[in-house]
């Protein structure tokens, strides 16, 4: 009977030493899956928030790039200088003029505080054309190019900087530059000449000296480009008024049909090139 209860006792402490054993292992295992769930949950807190930063600081920097205007690949005024001929350009700038708009195509002088642009055959539709007001901000793509000296960007597109401020260039005075290399620095640009004496363009039928030509020789007739010459310490010029950019109905068109021989003027005009400095005159004052 003792060996029994014995045995029975025996039997009721392994028992539950067993069950003690079993709800001690359990409980470690749960506090163990807890504190991998709280370990989990703050590393994904800590992602979640990185990228929150990363996306903050991305914006930040594409807000920067903005309003610095400084956008991918778009060129300052001396990289586009420096670019290679019959190379793909992006510059932005501002319209100063528009010379013409055909089938449409749009040949416009633009500017920035740096330099000038002569923009040639510019896709653009006629009511984007209306909108190139002087002072217009543009961003154009298209080639490098040289034609006969004029270095222009020609069979480009563009669209219009929205939200950009207006600029309209004020015009250099580069008369002491004429006959000079440095002259050509200025090309394309808003530039002024004064105190210019105004000479014979060339005769008419009747071997008279005249101040203009229709043509440069003479070959045109009243619409056509004008012609014609103006001196500066003893040297003699050829300037044009180009009847895309000034047609017969402006006043610089008519102001020079009734220059005279002799006269002294002041100009204003965009620098072009051909063979040679040929400025677009946009403004004729007589002084004297």
């Amino acid at each position: 009977m003792k060996k029994t209860l014995s045995m029975l006792l025996a039997l009721s402490m392994a028992c539950a030493l067993s069950g003690c054993a079993g709800g001690s292992s359990t409980a470690t295992t749960a506090a163990e899956t807890t504190a991998a769930e709280a370990e989990t949950t703050a590393e994904a807190a800590e992602d979640t928030t990185e990228a929150a930063e990363d996306a903050e600081d991305a914006a930040e920097d594409t807000e920067a790039a903005e309003e610095s205007g400084d956008e991918a690949g778009v060129l300052s005024y001396e990289e586009y200088m420096a670019a290679e001929l019959d190379t793909e350009v992006t510059i932005q700038a501002y319209v100063q003029a528009k010379q013409s708009w055909w089938e449409d195509k749009a040949t416009v002088y633009a500017q920035d505080p740096d330099g000038g642009y002569f923009i040639y055959n510019m896709a653009c539709s006629e009511e984007d054309y209306d909108r190139l007001t002087p002072g217009t901000k543009i961003q154009v793509t298209g080639y490098k190019a040289e034609w006969s000296g004029e270095v222009e960007i020609m069979d480009g597109t563009f669209e219009f900087v929205e939200g950009a401020d207006t600029y309209v260039a004020d015009a250099t005075d580069v008369t002491d530059l004429l006959g000079t290399d440095g002259l050509q620095d200025y090309q394309n640009q808003f530039v002024t000449f004064v105190g210019m004496t105004v000479e014979a363009a060339g005769q008419d039928e009747n071997g008279n000296d005249v101040a203009f030509l229709y043509n440069w020789d003479g070959s045109g007739t009243e619409g056509d480009d004008l012609y014609f010459n103006a001196s500066y310490k003893g040297e003699t010029y050829t300037f044009t008024i180009e009847s895309y950019l000034c047609d017969s109905t402006t006043e610089v068109y008519s102001a020079v049909k009734n220059l005279e021989i002799g006269q002294t003027i002041d100009m204003e005009g965009f620098l072009y090139w051909y063979e040679g400095v040929n400025p677009h005159i946009t403004s004729v004052t007589v002084i004297e």
